[in-house]
């Protein structure tokens, strides 16, 4: 077997216009990404600060081990959100080491509208939800949350209950939450501290109550104070609700720590080195992903740019052209990659089918990467039983049992996102280059059909149609459909867990399977029924 070598001409006009557009989508990311770590407005921060309190990244730092790396997720939810509290919500999410373990960090921003939770963060929260039960890992919450945006109450409320459900799930299974509790945690965040595993509560600041005293005067008439109704020293004294009274942030810190230390299970991981890195310069990564997505390009340049080596051994390298298939390492971890390169002809889509059955024997992980506007359309194509061999696909990504890791780097439209391994079945992580295309079709192609079915429907009611109006209407199809199409949409409404630098594809993957490989894989033994 033959490893792939890249023949890419990093001096070529195509390369150089290919990464200054990559480079704009990127710089434009950047700019995304700097507006989500706003923490709050300056009198928020200073308020803060004049209490001796820390603001939530410095938080995560003391928290993860020196050196950690921490793998944030959802940077950009709720970003095109109208009412919502900007990109990210309030609330700081990600995965890093503590005490040499893998936990989740969801980090509240007491700074930032008080760390109430709008419609974009509880579906931030639901997804972490998500992920902390599939790949068993410890959640710790750093709490400061005055619970649910009103205005938001219709949309928050469900997912708040289906968090609070997941939560105890998790503890069932033996998946530990823990929370430390730094300021306010009212009404649902209250129960945030409740449900948790283990709780910490730091002294004369945490104050966790279902209602504050104005509300409970308003509905019993009793006279409280906020130290009475849920005041660190009282719960830990009288209610039970803190199983730690911590002096300080730096000691609730602390004891946190130890509490990952005796009480998670995992094996210790001392450090993540990058270990046999690519022999190609993964800047080259920029200039290969076409500026203009209809543009054909080879998906192996892609794998071999963060691939172990740059080794990537292909699976029937003659047939099924448009779907490339193989085995590589990232970081020394076993991976198969199934990698759409176009569109899914019935070749390609029975070549991937039979890779991730060999897959799921041989119990490796998946990696699927997207580019492809679907399975192709025709009568030749429907004769010779495209809709069985797409189903095949669908059949064996569905009743995969082994992990898969999902990358979108170009389009992904139709049953062609599906039979990738798109959000809907459910891998266990999903990142985006901010270069993707995502939905049912084409923006064209949506008006296009839209615009035959009208002609038609005119047609057979004999009425006569206004061209200008009708192409009014296709172009104002055309511009809704790419706007929600657009990977700023998608990542706003949790479709991704992420949009990243294609520069830092080997860096994601390379966190991902590390926390993959923490469990033992076991792949599927049976399927869906293969059409023939």
């Amino acid at each position: 077997m033959k490893d792939f070598k890249s023949t890419i001409n990093n001096k070529s006009a195509s390369f150089r216009n290919n990464k200054e557009a990559m480079k704009s989508l990127v710089n434009e990311l950047d700019g995304y990404l700097k507006i989500s770590h706003l923490q709050g407005n300056e009198i928020a921060l200073k308020r803060a600060k004049e209490r001796g309190k820390s603001i939530t990244r410095d938080k995560i730092a003391k928290l993860l081990d020196k050196d950690s790396p921490f793998l944030e997720l959802m940077p950009l939810a709720g970003l095109k959100h109208e009412n919502g509290f900007g990109p990210g919500g309030t609330t700081i999410a990600g995965i890093g080491l503590v005490k040499n373990k893998l936990c989740i960090i969801n980090a509240n921003i007491g700074t930032k509208k008080g760390g109430v939770v709008d419609y974009a963060t509880s579906l931030k929260n639901l997804r972490l939800s998500q992920i902390a039960k599939e790949n068993k890992l410890t959640t710790v919450n750093l709490v400061e949350s005055g619970g649910a945006n009103l205005p938001d109450q219709d949309r928050v409320f469900n997912n708040y209950g289906a968090m609070f459900k997941e939560m105890s799930q998790r503890s069932k299974d033996g998946v530990l939450s823990i929370s430390i509790v730094f300021g306010n945690a009212t009404a649902g965040g209250a129960y945030v501290p409740g449900m948790s595993d283990y709780t910490i509560m730091q002294k004369d600041q945490a104050k966790v109550f279902l209602a504050g005293p104005p509300l409970v005067k308003m509905a019993t008439n009793e006279e409280s104070t906020d130290e009475e109704l849920g005041g660190a020293i009282m719960h830990s004294n009288l209610s039970g609700v803190s199983d730690f009274l911590a002096e300080s942030e730096d000691e609730a810190i602390k004891i946190a720590r130890d509490v990952v230390e005796f009480n998670i299970k995992d094996n210790p991981i001392e450090k993540i080195n990058d270990q046999n890195p690519p022999k190609y310069d993964k800047e080259e990564i920029m200039g290969i992903i076409p500026e203009n997505l209809k543009t054909p390009f080879d998906i192996r340049d892609l794998i071999v740019r963060f691939v172990d080596d740059s080794k990537f051994t292909e699976f029937k390298t003659n047939y099924g052209l448009t779907m490339k298939c193989g085995w590589a390492k990232v970081n020394n971890r076993k991976i198969g990659i199934v990698a759409s390169n176009g569109v899914i002809f019935s070749e390609s889509a029975k070549k991937a089918t039979q890779f991730i059955q060999l897959a799921n024997k041989s119990n490796i992980p998946i990696l699927f990467i997207h580019n492809t506007t679907g399975f192709m359309v025709g009568k030749r194509h429907e004769q010779k039983g495209i809709i069985n061999h797409g189903a095949q696909l669908i059949h064996a990504v569905a009743g995969s049992e082994v992990p898969h890791i999902t990358l979108l780097v170009g389009n992904s439209y139709g049953a062609g996102n599906y039979a990738m391994c798109g959000r809907s079945f459910d891998p266990r992580f999903l990142f985006a280059y901010p270069n993707v295309k995502s939905g049912v079709m084409g923006a064209e192609q949506l008006a296009g059909v839209m615009e035959i079915i009208k002609v038609n429907s005119a047609a057979k009611q004999n009425k006569k149609l206004d061209k200008r109006q009708l192409n009014r209407d296709k172009k104002n199809l055309i511009l809704l459909a790419e706007e929600k199409a657009s990977i700023w949409h998608t990542t706003s409404e949790v479709l991704d867990d992420g949009v990243i630098d294609p520069r830092e594809t080997r860096s994601y993957l390379k966190m991902c399977l590390e926390i993959i490989y923490k469990e033992k894989i076991k792949g599927s033994k049976s399927f869906g029924t293969f059409r023939m």
